[in-house]
């Protein structure tokens, strides 16, 4: 491996480190809430969250050029901001990560919340807990198995991007250009065997994760999507 395969690995981790937690500051409520609503919106607002896992991956980088461009909404918002732009950034990067990635997070949290049921939230309740405090102190808990299947599968969904990623943050060395986007890079100049090396990289980084879901916490891996 050279400088700018390593490059790509610790930049890749880096993005899937900050996505992650992103992840969990985000998903969280918005599970929560598909957990524990009864509003109509429900339906949609979960339709909305799960587009990711069917909608192809350049189509939503696509579209999230155009909104964070320069004649976009998100665009003007972050000059009116003094941001700049962020396509073809690092923060680019990782709001087109967690758009991509939200419903590996977002889902088996929702499972775990709704796998509690009402008795615990009412017992909580009937000892005068806020809700609050019934949040933090009873459903957390008891969802923790939820957060361990959405916080490995949200990292190493968004380790291995690919469309997204290329379309909204370009092939940029040390600032944009991520494992996937490197071994594109080898296949496209016949470096085969480079390829080979960060491939199954990949291959073997998957299976480990795989592996630790389902073996290490099996029920965590029954909550997944």
């Amino acid at each position: 491996m050279d400088n700018a395969d390593l490059g790509a690995i610790w930049l890749t981790l880096k993005l899937a480190s900050v996505v992650t937690l992103l992840l969990l500051l985000i998903g969280t409520p918005i599970a929560w809430w598909l957990a524990r609503t009864r509003s109509r919106l429900k339906g949609v607002i979960g339709a909305v969250v799960a587009l990711p896992l069917v909608l192809p991956p350049t189509v939503l980088g696509f579209y999230l050029l155009i909104a964070l461009g320069p004649n976009g909404p998100g665009g003007r918002l972050t000059e009116a901001l003094g941001l700049g732009l962020l396509p073809f950034t690092f923060p680019g990067l990782v709001i087109a990560s967690v758009f991509y990635s939200l419903p590996f997070m977002v889902q088996p949290v929702q499972n775990a919340f709704e796998a509690i049921g009402e008795r615990p939230l009412e017992v909580a309740a009937t000892l005068r807990a806020s809700p609050w405090d019934t949040f933090w102190s009873v459903a957390v808990p008891l969802a923790r198995p939820g957060f361990i299947s959405g916080a490995i599968l949200g990292f190493a969904h968004t380790v291995g991007e690919f469309g997204v990623v290329l379309m909204i943050g370009g092939n940029i060395p040390d600032k944009t250009r991520v494992v996937s986007v490197q071994i594109y890079d080898h296949v496209e100049a016949l470096e085969y065997a480079q390829a080979h090396w960060l491939a199954g990289g990949m291959v073997v980084f998957t299976f480990l994760v795989l592996l630790t879901l389902y073996t290490l916490n099996p029920r965590a891996a029954r909550v997944a999507p």
